[in-house]
């Protein structure tokens, strides 16, 4: 038995948990509904939603047996003790029948009473009827029924969901009783970018003896502008002129004197220039000021820029900037960034809180690309422009008449935004080439080595005057490579033991302690690798030199003919040796030969083999020049030096003196390697 009752307990206590929870909607129907419902019964429904709203019911069925007033059987719904309507019949068209109108309770609950007699003894076939109740939020600020009289607000009411809410004009402050306000002008701190405020009570008269304080305040890099209604009105008394002298308004602004404001005109709009201003709204006991109402906004704090930069535009283009704007610099093209002295890559800047970039603009200065590169064997000068600045244009020229500019070569060089000197094409400086052939003083006497005449300065530029086992001679064909014969070179073993002295007509002038321009130091040897001594076949060779030589009148490179080109009748050769007093020159001699045919040159050589043991044959690498009655001649000490024939004004090197018999003699002849055979491994070898 205790069992059972503690059971009982546990469930009672589970259904009262049920009913006490609050509901927000639900349905009622007669008993046996929707079958007929039965004779004397009385049964009663108390609803109820939760507090702050109103109990709405609508019958969605309703068929109750009709009668005048209700008599028999009745569905009464009543709040309190107050009947909100009683009903039977079976349709909309009886006048107690409530239709599908809906009946809301003047508050949160109502109750229904259902009363059947036992007038009809037999079973009837009325249904009875079916409900469906919900609750519905009630506005308690336009209510006028409500229970609770001290519900209402005393200025301002919000209506909620299930509730309601007050509130207090501006200068006025709620209680605790969340309903009554009484007014608190202490001030506050308005810190929203834009807002309204005004006096006390606004748009009523303001309450006497008030001194109210509003701060606006917002963020920096933002200024205030204060736009007043045109509804102003703050009491003005007139001594001697108007005066806020007892009701008034002041506006406050770091760094400004306070201004007062009254009277009935509105200020209209004030730009304060500042992120926070003070208005204190002041009224004595006496008197009577409208109040005032304000709306405030805030704009972003401006940067202005001065004037514009010169040779360069600032991005974006904006009709003003304005805080927390940020801008760039580019320079036009040609011109460079500069903060002051320094130059810079790049340049932005941000519009400050105070108004201010927190960066100078820069300036934008042309640039220079720098002294132009210097031209080897030549020279530039500016022909539009100076100070190498963007766009000069500056034209290179070699030392005429020594060096030429290569076809290919582009003259002219601008200074470009890349900063570089450059062409139409390219920034590769022209080649000066050196111009070969081209003596600054002719010969076209009939000089001689042998017996012969001095040749005149700066008439054979090309001479070397070479020793090596003993005085030899070489030709320059380029800068840094000179030309002579193989045996010069065969007892050779390191280019150390060979000097070359370039530069002057007279061999004393080399070996003079002033004299340190004319030797130039030997980098390597190249003796023809079909030279085989004592045999004089292939005898030519190259050397070069460990630095070039610059041209000039009295150093210049003579021509190479193109490979297997023909002979002319006649050339020139010069040298220092043997001269017909058996002694060796001091002065450089040349001579004008005629070519002897080769038949007759293989003559006189094989009569000299039939005489002399060890003569060398001639070859087609060879050809001889001289005069059958001697006299004029090639000797010993000119060996290696040049053999030049004349083609349209330009001497090239025909010949190299190689070797003969009996200097001078009648029937003899001068034996010379023919440079036009070996012209291909010339240029091989100084490309490789």
């Amino acid at each position: 038995m205790a069992r059972l009752q503690l059971i009982l307990s546990v469930l009672f206590m589970c259904v009262s948990v049920c009913v006490c929870k609050e509901v927000m909607y639900g349905q009622v129907q007669s008993p046996l509904y929707p079958k007929p419902y039965p004779n004397n019964e009385r049964r009663q429904w108390d609803l109820e939603v939760p507090r702050g709203y109103q109990l709405q019911i609508t019958f969605n069925y309703l068929e109750i047996e009709p009668s005048i007033n209700c008599y028999y059987d009745s569905l009464t719904v009543l709040h309190g003790k107050k009947v909100l309507g009683k009903f039977c019949g079976q349709n909309s068209t009886d006048s107690h029948h409530p239709g599908n109108k809906p009946i809301v309770s003047p508050s949160n609950r109502l109750q229904l009473v259902f009363v059947t007699d036992d007038s009809n003894t037999e079973m009837h076939q009325y249904l009875g009827f079916s409900a469906f109740y919900q609750a519905v939020d009630i506005d308690e600020c336009s209510s006028t029924d409500s229970d609770d009289s001290e519900s209402s607000c005393t200025q301002i009411c919000l209506n909620t969901l299930g509730s309601y809410l007050c509130a207090c004009y501006h200068g006025y402050q709620i209680q605790a009783d969340g309903r009554t306000c009484v007014l608190d002008c202490g001030g506050g701190v308005f810190t929203e970018p834009e807002g309204v405020l005004s006096s006390p009570g606004y748009p009523n008269a303001a309450p006497l003896r008030v001194s109210c304080l509003y701060t606006v305040s917002v963020q920096p890099g933002y200024q205030i502008t204060l736009n007043f209604s045109d509804n102003f009105h703050i009491e003005q008394i007139d001594v001697q002129g108007p005066s806020c002298l007892f009701h008034w308004l002041q506006v406050s602004v770091p760094g400004k004197p306070p201004e007062k404001l009254c009277g009935d005109k509105s200020p209209g709009i004030i730009h304060t220039g500042s992120h926070t201003v003070d208005l204190q709204f002041h009224t004595d006991g006496h008197g009577q000021s409208g109040g005032f109402s304000l709306r405030y906004t805030t704009q972003r704090v401006e940067c202005k820029i001065e004037g514009k930069i010169q040779n360069g535009r600032i991005t974006p283009e904006f009709l003003r900037y304005s805080y927390r704007d940020y801008i760039h610099v580019r320079c036009d093209t040609g011109y460079k960034l500069m903060m002051g002295e320094t130059e810079i890559k790049s340049y932005k800047s941000m519009c400050q809180e105070n108004g201010r970039w927190h960066l100078p603009l820069p300036e934008c200065r042309i640039i220079d690309c720098g002294e132009p590169k210097s031209l080897v064997n030549g020279k530039f000068e500016f022909v539009s422009g100076s100070d190498n600045k963007y766009k000069s244009v500056v034209q290179y020229q070699c030392n005429h008449p020594f060096y030429s500019l290569m076809e290919s070569s582009e003259v002219n060089h601008t200074c470009a935004a890349d900063r570089k000197w450059t062409g139409e094409k390219n920034d590769i400086l022209p080649l000066c080439i050196p111009v070969c052939g081209r003596p600054a003083v002719d010969f076209a006497g009939l000089g001689r080595i042998l017996g012969g005449e001095e040749a005149k300065e700066n008439s054979f530029p090309w001479q070397v005057f070479l020793i090596a086992e003993g005085r030899g001679g070489a030709i320059v064909i380029g800068e840094k490579w000179l030309l002579t014969a193989a045996h010069n070179l065969d007892k050779i073993k390191q280019s150390e033991e060979v000097k070359v002295y370039v530069g002057s007509n007279r061999v004393s002038n080399y070996f003079k302690d002033s004299n340190t321009d004319s030797m130039f130091p030997i980098e390597s040897l190249h003796v023809h690798p079909g030279y085989k001594s004592p045999d004089f076949n292939n005898d030519i060779a190259l050397i070069k030199l460990a630095s070039p030589i610059t041209f000039n009148a009295r150093v210049m490179p003579v021509c190479l003919p193109s490979q297997d080109n023909k002979l002319n009748t006649f050339g020139w050769v010069s040298g220092f040796g043997v001269t017909e007093h058996i002694t060796t020159a001091d002065n450089l001699r040349y001579i004008r030969l005629p070519i002897v045919d080769q038949q007759v040159c293989q003559a006189s050589i094989e009569e000299a083999r039939r005489i002399h043991s060890g003569v060398s044959a001639l070859t087609e690498n060879m050809f001889c020049a001289g005069l059958p009655e001697g006299g004029k001649d090639t000797c010993q000490g000119d060996s290696g030096s040049g053999f030049v024939m004349k083609n349209d004004d330009v001497f090239y090197a025909a010949g190299i003196v190689s070797w003969g018999i009996d200097c001078g003699k009648p029937g003899r002849y001068g034996v010379y390697t023919h440079v036009a055979r070996y012209t291909d491994w010339i240029q091989k070898t100084m490309m490789e």
